[in-house]
């Protein structure tokens, strides 16, 4: 069983910054990648970002070099730097976790991914006003 809690949502100015966290609670250790997906209102949900047990990364174009995924093993938390955030970076984020085989390679890519989502937060709003 796997639970995904995300925190550290609110409402900023354009330019201002946030750190979001997902606190991942797992049975037993397994190889996964862990993403942030954000869904503006009328929108899809749209993978951000993601990072696999091995450290490996990977960004929506429209997020390289303003957002950071990054992760603390020892406490099991994922985290989401956002920087000079805008407008359009307005909407509801999750986490999300996928399960690898363990014969499976390690990547980062699934976690950016709906389709291969095993597990999902229950989300946290961000808004950003210009």
């Amino acid at each position: 069983q796997v639970q995904l809690v995300e925190s550290g949502g609110g409402s900023v100015q354009a330019g201002g910054s946030l750190r979001l966290s997902c606190a991942v609670a797992e049975d037993r250790a397994r190889n996964r990648c862990i993403g942030w997906f954000r869904q503006a209102p009328g929108k899809e949900r749209e993978g951000v970002a993601g990072i696999d047990s091995h450290g490996g990364t990977t960004y929506a174009d429209s997020v390289k070099g303003r957002l950071t995924i990054s992760q603390d093993n020892a406490k099991k938390t994922v985290y989401l730097q956002m920087n000079s955030l805008k407008p359009e970076d307005t909407g509801m984020y999750y986490c999300a976790a996928v399960y690898f085989a363990w014969w499976a390679p390690m990547s980062p890519t699934p976690c950016r991914q709906s389709k291969d989502v095993n597990y999902w937060g229950q989300g946290t709003q961000v808004t950003v006003s210009s």
